[in-house]
């Protein structure tokens, strides 16, 4: 197992730290974490963001989780890049529809 399979990519978390210097842009966000790949690095990588989330103040959905191996039968994705596979949809949007619901009840709190 390769080590950046389990953690995220060093340009993303340099840009999360850049972007959680003071004013914290992420503070006190809503967000939901998807990811594609093979195996469960994906998997693995969502949680290494979920504990840098946390320590930076995002509030994350907790349910439902979204990983998608891309190089598993059938495609997944078209020669264009665009997500083909039904099922796929169907969960990516159940994430969509969470974080929706959740975004709400964190703007009914603070008003």
């Amino acid at each position: 197992m390769d080590i950046s399979d389990i953690f995220i990519p060093a340009p993303l978390k340099n840009a999360i730290d850049w972007a959680s210097r003071p004013p914290n842009i992420w503070a006190d966000k809503p967000a939901a974490i998807i990811s594609t790949g093979g195996n469960f690095g994906g998997g693995r990588s969502q949680y290494h963001l979920r504990q840098i989330g946390i320590y930076i103040d995002i509030h994350f959905i907790n349910k439902p989780e979204f990983f998608l191996n891309a190089f598993e039968p059938p495609a997944k994705f078209d020669a264009d890049g665009n997500l083909i596979d039904e099922d796929a949809k169907e969960r990516l949007k159940e994430v969509l529809v969470s974080l929706q619901a959740f975004t709400r009840r964190l703007l009914l709190q603070d008003s």
